[in-house]
């Protein structure tokens, strides 16, 4: 099986493509889930996060429900770290955010979402709203270019940002909506892009949102040992920062 990063007799790792669900309920549609029950040939593949169809990354599956119940109790305590790329085309108020990231300032963001089952989106909510969830992450801005290395003739005086996001807490879309409601929309992001980044994804030919969950850690559920697994990105999107892992 393609994506592979790490196997042993309680944890599988893998690279999940952007595009390829990790768990579908649409009958005969391929996801990881069946995808990795195939490759091992068992009945049982213990689930314990996800990624957004459209987005690609590491994911850590457990092969025994001892594994997986140790491995959910980091993922609920947060004691699993991970850690995201992400495109952005910032909003014009935005851009003076370079200034500090040029120094290497970190920006906090603590929102409250409220989910909505029926349409598959969430919308960021003001506290003490009924169901909404506190959100948190943490982001840095790793590089700037001018938006005209995409190849866009209309790019004008817009910028890209490279950001590295990392989750405090694991909420619906919560990366998606939250740096959309601060004004630094995805690239590729139908759902929660601003008019203006999902016409310069179009024009770019970006058809998948420009996040890759990049980095994962956690402690193996037998050994205990710290395990650190990073890829980098292989989306449109991502191609200018890293052009030589990038295919044409």
């Amino acid at each position: 099986m393609d994506g592979i990063l790490y196997e042993d007799k309680a944890v599988i790792v893998c690279r999940k493509p952007a595009g390829f669900p990790t768990q579908t309920a649409r009958i005969g549609e391929p996801d990881m889930e069946s995808a990795l029950k195939n490759y091992l040939k068992s009945p049982y593949v213990g689930i314990i996060h996800r990624l957004d169809q459209p987005v690609e990354g590491i994911l850590v599956f457990a092969k025994t429900k001892e594994a997986a119940a140790k491995l959910n109790a980091q993922n609920a305590g947060q004691a699993m770290g991970k850690t995201y790329y992400a495109v952005a085309l910032p909003e014009k108020a935005q851009m003076r955010l370079w200034e500090k990231a040029a120094a290497g300032g970190e920006y906090r963001l603590t929102d409250y979402l409220l989910k909505n089952g029926r349409e598959n989106k969430s919308a960021v909510a003001d506290r003490g709203t009924p169901q909404a969830k506190r959100a948190e992450l943490s982001y840095r801005i790793l590089r700037r270019l001018d938006a005209s290395v995409m190849g866009d003739g209309a790019a004008g005086e817009k910028q890209l940002f490279l950001l590295e996001v990392t989750l405090k807490t694991g909420r619906h879309h919560q990366i998606r909506v939250q740096l959309s409601h601060a004004g630094l929309p995805l690239l590729g992001d139908g759902k929660y892009g601003s008019p203006e980044s999902k016409a310069f994804a179009e024009c770019c030919r970006i058809r998948d949102v420009a996040l890759c969950a990049c980095r994962l850690e956690f402690l193996h559920p037998v050994s205990g040992k710290r395990m650190v697994f990073t890829i980098e990105p292989s989306g449109a999107a991502f191609r200018p920062f890293f052009p030589h892992e990038c295919p044409d």
